[in-house]
This record gives C-alpha cells, sequence and structure tokens, in this order.
C-alpha cells in the first residue's frame, strides 16, 4: 500500500519549503483548512490524516504498531521520505505535535523547525508537574468514553474546541468525533491521554514553537511553561484564546504567532 492512500496525504500550495501538518485526536487534515491558506503561496502544503483518521485506511490500523506514538512517527517520516524533498517545517495540533517532536528526534536532519500546537508530553499530573488531569480524572474519562463513545463525543468535543462565540466550530468537532470508528478511537483515545514523554522533551533539538491558548482544558498554561523550560531551542507564545484548537479558532493570530516564529528560525 503507499504511504498516499494510507495517510490520505494531500499536497498544495507552492515554495520552496514544505510545511507539514498533522491533526491531533479525533481529527483530521481538513482541520487545518483555516490557516493553510497564510501559507500556500509561500510554501508546499502536505496534510494527511494519521492512521485510523480521517481518510486513512482504517485497514491499515494495526494496534501493535500504534500501541504508542512511535507507530506514527514512523509513518510521518515515511510521508517525508515520499512527499518532501528538504528539511520541513512540520506543525503538529496536540497529540500530532508530540508524534512530530519524536520524529525530529528519530530524524532530526528532515527538520527545520516544529510548530506545536496545544502540545502536551503528558496529561497525568505527577510530583511538581501539572498536566491538567489526575489519574482518576483520566481513567473516568476512558471509562466513560468505552461505555458510549458517541455520548463521550458529544459533550467532550464542545468543551474541547472552546470558542464560545463560534457554535459551528463546536458543532464540526463533535461531527468529526462521532464519524470515527468508535474501536479505533477508543485505542487511540488510551494511547494518547495515558502517555508520558516527558524524558524525549530535551532529545528534541529543531527549533520549536510552542503555540498555546490562554484558556485551554486540555493543555493548560503550566504546561506550556514546562515545555519551553525543557526543550532546547524553544519559543512559547500564548494567544488571547478559549479552547483547545486556535487553529480554528483564532487562526489569524495563529499565523501570525508562527509567521513572528519562522521569521527568526529560518533566517
Amino acid at each position: 500500500m503507499s504511504v498516499q492512500i494510507r495517510n490520505n496525504v494531500h499536497i498544495s500550495g507552492a515554495g520552496p519549503v514544505t510545511m507539514v501538518f498533522a491533526h491531533g485526536f479525533g481529527c483530521d487534515q481538513t482541520m487545518w483548512r483555516y490557516l493553510t491558506p497564510a501559507f500556500a503561496e509561500r510554501f508546499r502544503i502536505v496534510t494527511f490524516d494519521l492512521v485510523g483518521s480521517g481518510g486513512s485506511d482504517l485497514a491499515a490500523y494495526d494496534r501493535e504498531r500504534y500501541a504508542s506514538l512511535h507507530g506514527h512517527a514512523a509513518d510521518l517520516l515515511e510521508i517525508l521520505d515520499e512527499c518532501a524533498a528538504g528539511p520541513v517545517v512540520f506543525v503538529g495540533h496536540s497529540v500530532g505535535a508530540m508524534i512530530g517532536l519524536l520524529a525530529t528526534i528519530e530524524a532530526p536532519q528532515r527538520f527545520m523547525a516544529q510548530v506545536m500546537v496545544g502540545p502536551s508530553p503528558c496529561f497525568i499530573d505527577d510530583g511538581d508537574y501539572r498536566g491538567g488531569f489526575s489519574r482518576a480524572d483520566i481513567d473516568e474519562l476512558l471509562e466513560t468514553m468505552e461505555a458510549n463513545y458517541l455520548g463521550w463525543s458529544s459533550s467532550l468535543a464542545p468543551a474541547i474546541m472552546g470558542a464560545p462565540g463560534s457554535p459551528h466550530l463546536r458543532d464540526e468537532l463533535t461531527s468529526r468525533f462521532c464519524r470515527n470508528d468508535p474501536d479505533i478511537a477508543k485505542h487511540f483515545a488510551r494511547v494518547t491521554f495515558l502517555s508520558d514523554h516527558r524524558q524525549d522533551v530535551p532529545r528534541s533539538q529543531v527549533p520549536a514553537l510552542i503555540l498555546q491558548c490562554s484558556d485551554d482544558l486540555i493543555a493548560p498554561l503550566q504546561v506550556g511553561d514546562w515545555l519551553h523550560r525543557h526543550l532546547p531551542v524553544s519559543t512559547l507564545t500564548v494567544i488571547e484564546n478559549v479552547g483547545h484548537c486556535p487553529h480554528m479558532s483564532a487562526p489569524t493570530e495563529s499565523s501570525r504567532a508562527i509567521d513572528a516564529f519562522l521569521a527568526q528560525a529560518l533566517r
């Protein structure tokens, strides 16, 4: 099976440097459509779906391969081999950002910069580290999802989106969550919310922008501060926005923050 079919890869835009976009949990590449136009005239744009999401080949979802985020990171590197010449600018949302970080550790020569939108290396509080959730919180979230996936999606997706002035965005994310294959989504949720990549963070030497919202249920400000302290080459930018998806609810502010970062990182 080709990588393009497996991950539903789409290529657009024009420019000497390729930007690669990886979505977060429960989403697909269409969630980038508010942000990518800001870069399409200057960069070659590659979007794709994580296996098990969106228009990817669901038959390719191997629970052993994707028992950790490293399986998705390996997929990302295969996409770069097929679709990108030279180092890329990687833009990842939430768990997609951590998948990208793992790929930068494995093959740093393939990346010139990474943009991490609402990233979290670990969702669970641990000593002085504040991930935003207790282990009991995460266990309850996963148990509720297991018992009633559609009900879980309908209640949690609007809270994840935030965007109080944009009900259509909350409806869109809810619809996207509900269209996912429940069995795959449950497995990926367990991998996502129980992962802990704090020890990997200092190993990434690729310049990074940590882009956070001022009010984010999933990735609170303490997480961004922690990442900024532990990522060797990083910039932290906080935009005034409610929710976990600023590339949808605040695309102009997000693109400005990315442009400011790239102006420094790519000079």
